[in-house]
């Protein structure tokens, strides 16, 4: 059960939160197969291969925007597997982010903690022109976004969530962290002493050995009522 008293802010991982990234990384990655007429090499492998890349790309200095992080990565796993990449392929990719839509239940349920009184914060790995697009899809409820952009540093990093915490102004306590990440997100909270809930999606994602979330639930339509519980509503 969530103790202390109620935060002033909720703050959300975009994607795969509240943005259907898994779905639509899937469907972008297809695209590109397709146009490549590569039948050699499924989907599942491009994207365990690009993922390698983006991540260890994301760590290294200076910092890079994530347009140009997204194209080296994908530029990178398609020649370990044989794939030739062309510009178009990293359009496909970042224009799709753009595009991928909310989760069913999200829109409603963010109109619903902003009816209860908290202001909401996304905190994301991302460009700001890139998130744009799906912003624009919630329903207009989001008060703020804060991206790595922004913050010249991408999660695991405390970097972002410390970017985020001075922008927001306020303590510790008047945040509440949600998010369906736990290497990326979870990790963060536990070393900023963030109170934290945790959308587990069904994903596959386990959640860390060293940390517990105050709450887990399967959909964030499942947080307001929780929120009553406590008597934040």
């Amino acid at each position: 059960m969530m103790a202390g008293r109620k935060p002033e802010w909720l703050t959300f991982d975009c994607y795969g939160t509240l943005i259907q990234w898994d779905e639509g990384l899937l469907a972008a990655v297809e695209a590109i197969l397709a146009r490549q007429g590569a039948s050699a090499v499924d989907a599942a492998t491009l994207i365990h291969t690009y993922d390698k890349y983006e991540h260890a790309l994301e760590e290294e200095r200076p910092h890079r925007n994530f347009r140009t992080v997204a194209g080296e990565g994908l530029r990178r796993a398609m020649e370990e597997l044989g794939l030739a990449y062309t510009a178009s392929d990293i359009e496909i990719l970042t224009g799709s982010i753009s595009r991928m839509p909310p989760f069913p239940e999200v829109v409603d349920a963010l109109g619903a903690l902003k009816a209860q009184g908290f202001r909401l914060c996304i905190v994301s790995n991302t460009d700001d022109d890139i998130i744009a697009g799906n912003v624009a899809q919630l329903g207009g409820h989001v008060d703020r976004v804060i991206t790595a952009e922004q913050a010249q540093a991408y999660k695991p990093s405390r970097q972002i969530f410390e970017h985020a915490h001075r922008a927001l102004g306020v303590a510790k306590e008047d945040i509440v962290h949600i998010c369906a990440s736990p290497h990326l997100d979870l990790a963060a909270a536990r070393d900023m002493g963030f109170r934290c809930i945790w959308i587990d999606r069904g994903t596959g994602r386990k959640p860390l050995p060293d940390y517990s979330p105050e709450a887990v639930f399967a959909t964030l339509d499942r947080v307001p009522g929780y929120f009553g519980t406590l008597g934040w509503a």
